[in-house]
Order: structure tokens, then sequence, then C-alpha cells
């Protein structure tokens, strides 16, 4: 899995050939080296010679459940963006989908198309800023690395609490609503209480990061509105 000419890899994995086989040519006309695999025991050894940049999952594979696969990577490799693919369309599926630790959740069948743009988004969230790191106070954001610490220990993110950490300090200063994060982190994800998604994940953040969580330095809470990052 190595990027020789500098090309972002997408690992997918699915048990259906002709989805494979379309995926792959689809992926590789824009610019993306692909790599395939027909199981979960086929993919882990794809895992095992790389990390990709973005790993597009199907939910049902012949031998594990995308759900419990996609919590444990989400343990292993807690920066690897991962967009599920799946026929399972209830919003129930979504959700129980999102919250194993999945980025993004398509539905087949789908627009090849519309797939390349949700890759694109996540290869921009993981790649927020032209600047290579940024330090506030004792928080360092290592953008290039995906690395966060905090009095120089690295603090272990999932790629959502990076991505809202990352919203919030390039818009340093700036009040960032909640029906801004949504739109940036969630799209158009039709989670019943997102708001409430939300301010767990700020809670979640504020534990990893702050030294006093009830009274934090880095987000502040903006009532009735949303959150600012500490300039």
């Amino acid at each position: 899995m190595l990027k020789e000419d500098k090309k972002d890899t997408i690992l997918v994995i699915d048990d259906d050939a002709d989805i494979l086989k379309v995926l792959k040519a689809n992926l590789e006309l824009h610019n993306l080296n692909v790599i395939t695999a027909e199981s979960w025991t086929e993919g882990q050894k794809a895992l095992s010679s790389g990390i990709p940049d973005v790993l597009i999952l199907d939910l049902m594979l012949p031998d594990g459940d995308g759900v419990d696969i996609c919590r444990a990577l989400r343990t292993q490799y807690p920066v690897l963006p991962i967009i599920m693919l799946t026929a399972k369309d209830k919003i129930s599926d979504k959700v129980i989908g999102l919250e194993s630790g999945a980025d993004d959740y398509v539905v087949k069948p789908f627009e090849t198309l519309e797939l390349i743009a949700r890759i694109k988004a996540c290869l921009r969230r993981a790649k927020p800023s032209a600047e290579e790191q940024i330090t506030i106070g004792t928080l360092n954001i290592d953008y290039k690395r995906r690395v966060v610490k905090v009095k120089n220990k690295e603090i272990i993110l999932t790629p959502k609490e990076y991505d809202l950490l990352c919203l919030l300090v390039s818009n340093r200063g700036a009040v960032v609503s909640r029906e801004d994060i949504k739109r940036h982190l969630w799209k158009e994800s039709k989670i019943y209480s997102w708001s409430r998604v939300i301010d767990v994940h700020i809670q979640h953040l504020r534990q990893k990061i702050e030294d006093n969580p009830s009274e934090p330095e880095y987000i502040i809470t903006v009532s009735g509105i949303g959150y600012r990052s500490r300039e």
C-alpha cells in the first residue's frame, strides 16, 4: 500500500466482485490508488501492509459483521476515515453504523460520483489545514501527522473528535454553532438527536485535552449557540 506516486490510497472491503470492479475502475480515473478485498480476512491482510487514506467497508461480509469490525478498527486505528457501504437503509441502521465509529454511511445502490465526493470530503477533513501544526497554550496539533499533544503528551482522539477539534481551532476566537458543526462533520446524516451527539463529542474531547473539563480552557461553551476555541 505504498504511495510512491503520492496518490491517496482507498481500501475497499466488499464481497460483491462487481462493485469492487466498478469502484476500482472509477476511483482510479479520479487519481486514487485502489486496493480491494472480498472478505474481512483479505482486508486484514491489506491493512497489515499499510494504512490507507480512506477505508470503504461493507456492512455485511461473509466472515464478519461490519459494525463489530468498525468498532475494532476504530480502537486500533483511531484516525482512519471509514465509510460504510451497505444495503441497510433504515435510519436506525445508519445511527448504529455512525455510532460504531464510521465517518460516513452510503446506501446501496449508490451513485459512484456521490461516493467519490464523500471520499474526497473525508480526505479534506483528514488534511484540514495548510499549516503543518499549531500550538495554543499547551495544546499542539500536528496536521501532517494527525497527532494531538497536551503538555507534550500524545492524546488519542477518534476521527470525529479530531475533526471537531480542528474545526474549532481553525475558527479560533469565533463562535461555531451546533448547526455549523453538524453541517461540516455530519452533513445530511439523519441522527435522531444530533445536537446531543455533538455535545457528547465535546464532552469526550474535553475529558481528553482539558486539565479540568468542568472549567474548560480550550473549548468554551457559548450558551444557546455553540462553542468556540481559545485564541
